[in-house]
Order: C-alpha cells, then structure tokens, then sequence
C-alpha cells in the first residue's frame, strides 16, 4: 500500500478502522526528508497498516489536537485510538518494530 497525503477533513475517517501510521511533517523540515524513506519503505512492505502523511502547516487543527509540537512526528492509531507517539527521526527497523507492536 502507497503513502497518501492526508488532511483534517478525512483525518478522522481515516483513523477509524485498522492500523493506521500518521507521518506529522513539512516540506520544509530536514529530520522529515530523513524519515521519508523509511515510512516509504514501509507503507509498501506492510500491506496490513495503512499509511498516510499529514503536513502540519496546512492542518494545525489536527495537530494541535493530538499535541504536535514538534515535527517529525509518527501516531500509530488502532481501530481509532492512538496507540503510540514518535517524536524525531527513527530507523525504519525501530518504526516496523513499534507498528508490529500495534498489529
């Protein structure tokens, strides 16, 4: 499953069912273009877990809701409700191990 851009009017849709791993970035952020890869790799690798990105500057109601401060950020959600919170770059072995965690 590919990566998808997500913003707040389907935020709430896309959380409700399933594991779900929301990437909190901006275009402008160096740490996110250094997780980019990882969170690429896999969203193709877990056929199970969706993935989506979320730019925070064009949704801040979002962010604001779930207390992102600082960006990059990963929430993993299950069936809606926020399992678990990365703050910063993570190794793409750290991140599957998190979301194997969740599934």
């Amino acid at each position: 499953m590919a990566l998808k851009e997500l913003n707040s009017q389907d935020f709430d849709n896309a959380i409700l069912s399933g594991v779900v791993v929301v990437d909190f970035w901006a275009p402008w952020c160096g740490p996110c273009k250094m997780m980019e890869p990882a969170v690429k790799e896999l969203a193709d690798k877990l056929d199970n877990v969706d993935f989506y990105k979320l730019n925070v500057d064009q949704n801040q109601d979002v962010s604001m809701k779930y207390k992102v401060m600082s960006i990059p950020t990963i929430l993993i959600f299950k069936d809606g409700e926020l399992k678990d919170t990365s703050i910063g770059v993570l190794s793409k072995d750290m991140l599957e191990s998190k979301i194997k965690t969740i599934i």
